[in-house]
């Protein structure tokens, strides 16, 4: 495998067409729809008109025939300027899309990814529950089988995209048996928006992200047609662990646009700002500052780009998702306390975008798997 990570000629033309993007429309938008809590269908329309919902899926399914790559281009891009618009790409394709496309029949394909791909519906990857957190092994919602029909009981917390008026589809996790030992069998089913029994709650009231969907999920009998099992019955561990290793490169490659986009402020403030008679990246600790920013950043994106060539290249590539999620997360978290630190008082105005780098920054090291998380898949690949 090659260790230039420098992008084709087609991916910087991506690259330069998501950032005008985020620097033209996002941007001048995002911070109302982030004050008042609301999600921006506007945008994600215009998300959706760009195959940017489609980029790593192939055009038999309406998606831009690209690979993950691509989307992690186009999730730095826009995390550069916003989280909140990111994200919901994000989950849209990796927790979404990804499981239809990977293990559907070619029958949910079809009745769902060009819609998908198209970003004119969302779909949410029903996985976390309120006392599982980080054992997502521990999964308590049930479904039995009912003559041709499943029926869901539990509940289900944190699930992004899950309630918007776009929202079509969330894929559950649910124990549908149990194994010779007693350990249980873990499936994964469709279950369409609207469903009888199916509750959405309302949006959670959260630090960050607040742009986008967060809810918790409730299914009280929830039946739905026996051909709605995703993959194979019993295999919805083996499933959505495969969804959280590429997943994670996805959330690495955000957290470096999160962070590349504390440098991009900080430096424009730095050039702008006077102190003392002179503009204050002059001084040297803000150059340091800066010096460290940019670095954490590149090493980031290096970082995410191995793990997600690896991935489009079919090598292994579990350990390396894992350290691109845990370093770029930790650096974003970084970046945006230090970005904070050189904007000053000014840093803890919400009218400044790195006051709202600094609230969506924390929860990269918790989604898709916390830090501690990834130390131990880490470990574990290391054979320990």
């Amino acid at each position: 495998m090659s260790l230039d990570h420098r992008l084709s000629p087609e991916l910087e033309e991506l690259r330069r067409t998501v950032e005008a993007f985020a620097h033209d429309v996002v941007a001048p938008k995002i911070g109302e729809f982030y004050e008042h809590h609301e999600f921006p269908y506007e945008i994600v329309r215009d998300m959706g008109r760009m195959g940017l919902f489609g980029l790593p899926f192939p055009e038999e399914y309406g998606g831009m025939g690209g690979d993950y790559l691509a989307l992690g281009v186009a999730l730095e891009e826009l995390a550069r300027v916003d989280s909140s618009v990111a994200i919901t790409l994000e989950a849209g394709v990796s927790l979404g899309a990804m499981p239809v496309y990977h293990f559907g029949t070619e029958e949910q394909k079809r009745e769902w990814l060009p819609r998908m791909c198209a970003g004119e519906v969302l779909g949410a990857f029903g996985l976390t529950e309120p006392d599982g957190g980080s054992d997502a092994g521990a999964t308590r919602t049930t479904a039995v089988r009912d003559g041709d029909e499943w029926v869901i009981n539990g509940s289900k917390c944190f699930i992004t995209n899950s309630g918007t008026d776009i929202t079509g589809l969330v894929t559950v996790t649910a124990v549908t048996g149990r194994k010779d030992d007693g350990s249980p069998l873990i499936s994964s089913i469709i279950v369409p928006s609207g469903t009888p029994g199916f509750t959405v709650g309302a949006p959670y009231s959260k630090v960050g992200w607040n742009a986008s969907d967060t809810r918790e999920l409730s299914f009280s009998d929830v039946r739905v047609p026996v051909g709605n099992l995703l993959g194979t019955e019993g295999r919805g561990y083996a499933q959505f662990l495969r969804i959280l290793d590429e997943g994670r490169i996805a959330i690495a490659a955000l957290a470096t646009g999160l962070a590349q986009g504390c440098v991009d402020e900080s430096v424009r403030y730095a050039k702008d700002r006077h102190a003392f008679g002179r503009p204050i990246g002059h001084n040297q600790a803000i150059q340091f500052k800066l010096a460290d920013m940019e670095m954490r950043a590149h090493t980031s994106r290096l970082a995410w780009r191995d793990a997600a060539s690896r991935l489009v290249h079919g090598e292994p590539f579990k350990k390396e998702a894992a350290l691109a999620k845990l370093y770029s997360s930790e650096i974003a978290v970084d970046n945006a306390r230090e970005a904070t630190q050189i904007h000053g008082g000014y840093g803890f105005m919400n009218e400044y975008p790195v006051a709202r780098m600094w609230r969506d920054s924390k929860i990269l090291e918790i989604g898709e798997g916390t830090s501690e998380v990834q130390r131990l898949l880490i470990a574990r690949e290391l054979g320990v």
